[in-house]
């Protein structure tokens, strides 16, 4: 099964409470008081988010963490890749891939296919769109094909 790990939704759930404050500065011990995450798993998430340049920090007695770009400018890609690392469904699909049976393998290509397509999805959602119950859904082509995504309850 392809699922993100409780980190990376955690860091969604940070990432869409600064975007929610976008005019203020919010310290770590803010943004834990406000989603309810542990003051640990925040720290630990807006360093790495930090590190992959989705949000600023300021030091000092009224620092904390903005986001470095506009929601809309974040997609869920670079969530993914700056938390889990760059999307790879198998071992051939990654950029560094370390498969023993690449040479001869028949399905490889199929599959670096689907995850580039993958990766497109994801980077045709944003932080934005996250957000935003009421965003419509996107339309997504796979192989030159529209994909259908339904709303939950439509």
């Amino acid at each position: 099964m392809l699922r993100i790990s409780k980190l990376t939704d955690y860091g969604t759930v940070l990432l869409a409470h600064l975007a929610s404050n976008q005019a203020t500065v919010c310290s770590a011990a803010d943004v834990a008081a406000a989603t309810g995450i542990a003051p640990p798993t925040v720290s630990k998430l807006l360093k790495l988010l930090a590190r992959a340049g989705l949000v600023s920090s300021t030091r000092g007695a009224n620092g904390g963490y903005r986001l470095s770009q506009a929601p809309h400018e974040i997609s869920a890609a670079d969530v993914i890749d700056a938390l889990e690392g760059p999307v790879s469904i198998t071992e051939c699909s990654a950029s560094d891939g370390d498969c023993e049976h690449e040479g001869s393998c028949t399905v490889g290509q199929a599959w670096q296919r689907i995850n580039v397509a993958i990766h497109r999805a994801l980077q045709d959602v944003t932080l934005n769109d996250l957000i935003h119950s009421n965003s419509p859904v996107p339309t997504f082509r796979f192989a030159g094909l529209p994909i259908t995504v339904e709303k939950n309850g439509n």
